[in-house]
């Protein structure tokens, strides 16, 4: 591992999770006496500790491979000179995390970084913000309804925490994904000060809310390019309506603000043919992907009542205009180029998110 300069290491929770719920119960049957983890720990941690040359260390949803010690495995000059650094893992009992703003501060040389949202405090801004660490390029945080469960936001950067941050490190820009997460919690994590440039909901539970929207529309609209809205809640009576008793759509106005919008992708929630044109017509070539399972694009009554005019075929001639391009509705979910298991999907975007420096 002398000349290893790129470590990554992802775990598909999803194959546990066919076999129920991942749980220290399903662990322990397949590891009764804990050896077998500790071993693989300490492998993990021999392969920091004899690195000379490594650069990239990126550990996703390693169940328990990764531990609150393991970085201390790193010396100093590798520490000093690794430009990225993710650890990811959503499973870790109660407030431990995986690095402290004191373990932090011997990477004086990240440039992209990529952490679950609970474990990047306002200390760890402040350790990123000095004038000692080399300017931040790309950070990606995962916010988690466990992580929020266990842990808090209470630590989280305050608005001046980022201010701080993006004056040290100019050309930061951050990609942030929300699993199930509730409107009241997004609406506190969203600080005026972020320089968001993607943003993904996903959600199986919690849906999320056009103030939301409204207000990643209001505060991003000099950096969001990307823009994903998935929901598999199932919910008898419909897809939830972000336009629902307002004068305009969340989502025509995040067109209209968001000036460098480049991919949209929406399903589950209830997409209105006429604001659906709107968008393209706001943001034509510009935006490159347009996804909208057919499911969740809907008509209005006006609409389905002319005789003379097929609603589908009118909305596909006046987006493909708008967009100056062919385009269609996605027939099936599972042809999303966003539709995968979310936590693959975050460290697949991560990773080139990360790299695109």
């Amino acid at each position: 591992s002398r000349n290893l300069q790129k470590l990554s290491l992802f775990g598909d929770i999803s194959i546990l999770q066919q076999h129920g719920s991942i749980s220290n119960t399903y662990l322990g049957k397949v590891d009764p006496d804990g050896k077998k983890i500790k071993q693989i720990q300490q492998l993990f941690e021999e392969i920091l500790g004899n690195s000379r040359q490594l650069k990239w260390l990126s550990c996703g949803f390693m169940l328990q491979i990764v531990t609150p010690t393991s970085l201390s495995s790193l010396s100093n000059p590798i520490a000093n000179t690794m430009e990225h650094l993710s650890l990811l893992d959503n499973h870790i009992p109660g407030n431990t995390t995986l690095i402290t703003a004191v373990e932090l501060e011997r990477f004086v040389n990240l440039r992209s970084l990529a952490l679950d949202f609970c474990d990047f405090t306002a200390e760890m801004a402040r350790v990123l913000a000095d004038s000692n660490h080399v300017p931040l390029h790309r950070l990606s945080l995962l916010v988690h309804s466990v992580s929020i469960m266990h842990k808090s936001l209470d630590s989280m950067p305050e608005d001046e925490n980022w201010k701080a941050l993006t004056r040290n490190s100019t050309n930061l820009r951050v990609y942030i994904m929300a699993f199930d997460v509730k409107s009241d919690d997004m609406l506190r994590i969203l600080k005026p000060s972020i320089p968001l440039e993607r943003i993904h909901f996903d959600s199986y539970i919690t849906c999320v809310s056009g103030a939301v929207v409204d207000l990643i529309s209001r505060q991003y609209d000099k950096f969001l390019t990307h823009f994903i809205l998935m929901n598999d809640v199932i919910d008898m009576s419909g897809f939830p309506d972000l336009s629902d008793n307002r004068n305009e759509d969340p989502l025509v106005l995040l067109a209209w603000r968001c000036t460098r919008l480049s991919l949209l992708a929406v399903h589950g929630y209830t997409v209105w043919a006429h604001n659906l044109i709107a968008i393209a017509r706001l943001r034509g070539s510009d935006l490159k992907v347009l996804e909208v399972t057919e499911e969740s694009i809907d008509f209005d009554q006006g609409e389905l009542a002319d005789q003379d005019v097929d609603p589908v075929h009118n909305l596909i001639e006046q987006v493909s205009l708008g967009l100056g391009r062919p385009w269609h509705a996605v027939m099936d979910i599972e042809l999303l180029s966003v539709f995968t298991e979310p936590t693959r999907h975050f460290y697949r975007e991560m990773q080139s998110f990360s790299e695109g420096i």
